[in-house]
């Protein structure tokens, strides 16, 4: 059975940083893509960040490139998102999912989340 498990979310000031983390059951992390996308209340799913299966090739939506660095740990069976700079808009629900069909395409197991919040 997939599961993927996120943590390290939590409360940060301004301008701070977090590294979220996504760890896999039933899948190898580097044998998959995985996205990471982010919910804030009333707004639409937004996709961040991809790492490509095998050769591990990252890819950015415009408004975190230079901000979020997304990595993984083969022997933890884990992906990271590195958040640093965080900004007022980017408190929202995180999360993270294999792409079966490719770092472009649709997201086809989901985690459950972890909370962002920023205080100014």
């Amino acid at each position: 059975q997939v599961q993927l498990v996120e943590s390290g979310g939590g409360l940060v000031q301004s301008g701070g940083s977090l590294r979220l983390s996504c760890t896999a059951a039933g899948v190898t992390v580097d044998d998959e893509h995985i996205g990471w996308y982010r919910q804030a209340p009333g707004q639409e799913r937004q996709g961040l960040a991809c790492i490509s299966r095998i050769e591990g090739r990252t890819y950015y939506v415009d408004s975190v490139k230079g901000r979020f660095d997304i990595s993984r740990d083969n022997a933890k069976n884990t992906v990271y998102l590195q958040m640093n700079n965080l900004k007022p808009e980017d408190p929202a629900i995180y999360y993270c999912a294999i792409k079966s069909r490719g770092c472009a395409g649709r997201a086809s197991h989901w985690g459950r989340g972890t909370q962002v919040t920023v205080s100014a």
